[in-house]
């Protein structure tokens, strides 16, 4: 008996494909399963909100919770200026206006590209021979307006799209009258890319130049009235055109497939290939694919694929948005969600918090309590109760899990560097998990550790930093920040100096302990004769330490690195964006009649006003004297 997929708990999800000339929609009512396949003309609606109103009021829909849209054009940010189309619009506006909680925008080629893994066998039409080997590159080619050209590719824990401008290549001819075409070319153009050919415009400026060659007057027809006349083979030139044509892209996918490996295979989309249905299945293009010399043989392992889906991108948005979905830390049961649910249990005044939050949720993110108590209408209490009755332990834990669930963007997840990684690996690899982790923090970082070191440090007589190893350097930036505030500082990454100094300490004075591990036992000590002088200590360590216990306060910073092979990196990252969260809480309760002017105090640039730290014998002698 086959098992259908369970409808999504949390209603539909809406997906779009937008292009220049028309919208294209659909509900996902469980995975994989679309429904309410719509499309609606760009001209007619001013812009992004408009058509997706129009397509919700046509299938009776009232709203969703999550969508996902592939959009024919770069998107970089939250602000999309559409090339082909004069529609600008910003994300979150857009997902405000259409009360969503989620809203992807990818670009349409990133979308096809996801979409590959997930056509089976009655969604592409395999041309020639050749078996995809499993967890290899893929490799897309896409010739419509102009050629476009990706490629998806297996990571440790991942699939990722490769961005590429492939189409712009420089075009190879094969055969004589390929040849006969560049030259045509050459005369108006210096440079003749794949996608100059290999394209829409590229199928009427083949048919001009094969005109010529035969002396025939060319017609005034558009590439799709050329394709027609060669599937009905009612015009020669036109035959001939479309064969040159798919001979071209031959040659084209069997260079992408040698230069990626892609042994998953190569797929063709874009708005010419599937319209050629069985036709192509007869051109030049497979025997043109592998004629490769000394690698035809290898080729002939590679398969193709003609992607045949009516519409793919909904699956390449549908597996992005799932993929973002899964990656929250509250499944697919949001905040957002939770905030509407809980609605009819809070009170009056808090349901008026509740609304301010799901009408301006960015706002509210960004403005303090004060701000936020204003606009709601209610007490500063009543914004502290409301995060409460969520589960909360105030407005800056609420405020943290906020923000986790306000991305636009697919998460970065964690993947191990390893031995034979290249350059583009590695970098890709360090930044990714240097955002990975540092979006972790932001989740699980403990906000009454983060307030209490805060004061501690506020009410301080003198400051000391102690660490030892990579983490030395954290604690001179540490040092560097809070002798901003006047408050006599000193970094010490000597173990001996570290204990030394610890005994001539006393109450009121403060001692950062940075470490990653939290069990070197020279520091342990240092913190054991700090604290019985009488100082504080706080430590920013892993959160079950031996460090940990010891300190007044812990910080706890638990990202796992294999130090035994590489550097530790990214733990000392995460120190470094404790000490300017501190630095900033500091900066806040001092100034909190002008906090601008006190944050100012910590980023001034390094060589505006340069100072001499503190030296040991200067310490000792300010103590006994």
């Amino acid at each position: 008996m086959l098992s259908h997929p369970k409808p999504y708990l949390d209603g539909p999800r809406l997906l779009a494909d937008v292009g220049a000339t028309n919208a294209r929609f659909a509900l996902e009512m469980a995975p994989g399963v679309f429904a309410s396949i719509e499309v609606l003309r760009c001209d007619d609606y001013d812009g992004l909100v408009d058509v997706t109103r129009a397509y919700l009021r046509k299938v009776g829909v009232i709203r969703v919770s999550h969508a996902g849209i592939a959009i024919a054009n770069p998107i970089g940010g939250d602000l999309v200026r559409m090339t082909n189309r004069d529609w600008t619009f910003s994300i979150d506006e857009v997902r405000q206006r259409l009360e969503l909680t989620t809203l992807l925008v990818v670009n349409d080629f990133t979308a096809l590209a996801m979409a590959l893994r997930h056509l089976n066998a009655d969604q592409r039409m395999q041309v020639g021979g050749g078996e995809p080997q499993p967890n290899s590159v893929i490799g897309l080619l896409g010739p419509g307006t102009g050629l476009g050209v990706s490629a998806l590719i297996p990571t440790e824990d991942r699939w990722v799209t490769l961005g590429s401008e492939g189409g712009h290549t420089s075009f190879a001819p094969n055969d004589e009258r390929e040849m006969d075409v560049l030259r045509y070319c050459w005369r108006e153009y210096p440079h003749v890319s794949g996608e100059r050919l290999i394209s829409g415009p590229g199928i009427e400026l083949t048919y001009r130049a094969l005109s010529e060659r035969d002396g025939v007057p060319p017609l005034p027809r558009k590439a799709k009235d050329i394709v027609e006349a060669a599937m009905t083979g009612s015009d020669p030139v036109c035959v001939e055109t479309l064969d040159c044509f798919c001979g071209m892209l031959g040659t084209v996918a069997s260079n992408l497939a040698v230069t990626l490996g892609a042994l998953g295979g190569i797929y063709i989309g874009g708005g010419i290939v599937p319209r050629l249905g069985p036709r192509f299945l007869h051109s030049p293009f497979r025997a043109r694919f592998e004629a490769k010399g000394r690698f035809s043989d290898y080729l002939s392992q590679v398969p193709t694929y003609v992607i045949t889906a009516p519409y793919p991108a909904f699956h390449g948005v549908s597996a992005i948005l799932a993929d973002h979905l899964r990656g929250r830390a509250t499944g697919d049961s949001s905040l957002l969600d939770k905030i509407r649910t809980a609605g009819p249990n809070l009170s009056k005044a808090e349901q008026r918090v509740s609304q301010l939050v799901l009408a301006r949720p960015r706002t509210v993110l960004n403005d303090p309590i004060i701000e936020i108590a204003r606009q709601a209408e209610v007490s500063q209490p009543t914004v502290i109760r409301f995060c409460r009755s969520l589960g909360f332990q105030g407005l800056s834990d609420f405020k943290l899990k906020l923000a986790s669930g306000l991305t636009g963007t697919v998460p970065v997840r964690h993947s191990q560097v390893r031995h034979g990684d290249s350059a583009p690996d590695i970098s890709a690899k360090v930044m990714e998990n240097t955002a990975s982790a540092i979006l972790r923090l932001r989740d699980t970082i403990n906000v009454a550790a983060i307030e209490e070191a805060t004061t501690l440090l506020r009410r301080a007589r003198r400051i000391e930093f102690y660490a030892i190893g990579n983490a030395a350097v954290v604690a001179l930036d540490a040092q560097f920040k809070f002798f901003r505030f006047r408050v006599p500082c000193v970094a010490y990454s000597d173990t001996h100096m570290q204990i030394q100094s610890a005994e001539l300490l006393a109450p009121g004075d403060v001692v950062v302990v940075i470490s990653t591990s939290g069990r070197p036992a020279d520091l342990l000590r240092s913190v054991e004769a700090a604290m019985a002088a009488g100082a504080e200590v706080i430590a920013i360590t892993a959160s079950k330490s031996p460090l940990a216990r010891k300190a007044t306060v812990a910080i706890g910073l638990d990202h796992v690195e294999d130090g035994q092979t590489f550097i530790s990196m990214i733990a000392r990252i995460l120190q470094l964006v404790v000490i300017d969260v501190l630095a900033v809480g500091v900066a806040l309760q001092r100034g909190a009649e002008n906090p601008e002017r006190a944050i100012n105090e910590i980023a001034q640039h390094d060589d505006e006003r340069p100072f001499e730290p503190e030296s040991p014998r200067s310490r000792i002698s300010h103590v006994t004297g």
